[in-house]
């Protein structure tokens, strides 16, 4: 499951430096989160960075991109190889 912001951001800038992905962009608004990118921090952390330090809590699952934490770690080997 990737995650998403919602409009409920502050546009505090703590989340984007977090993410090990570089899924998180600041788009027309707020931050935005490229469900391509976004492992949930699988492969990387625990437990999703961003969620970890956002002061108002606006990032919740996307019940649009749901994903099996299989699923993450396949598309977190596939950011990886394509690193290289």
């Amino acid at each position: 499951m990737a995650l998403r912001i919602t409009d409920e951001c502050i546009n505090c800038d703590v989340c984007e430096p977090e993410c090990p992905n570089q899924a998180i962009t600041m788009g027309p608004e707020i931050y935005e989160i490229d469900p391509h990118k976004c492992t949930e921090c699988v492969g990387h952390f625990d437990q999703p960075q961003c969620v970890e330090v956002c002061p108002v809590a606006c990032i919740p699952v996307d019940p649009a991109h749901v994903e099996s934490r299989e699923t993450l770690w396949q598309k977190f080997q596939r950011l990886q190889e394509a690193k290289v």
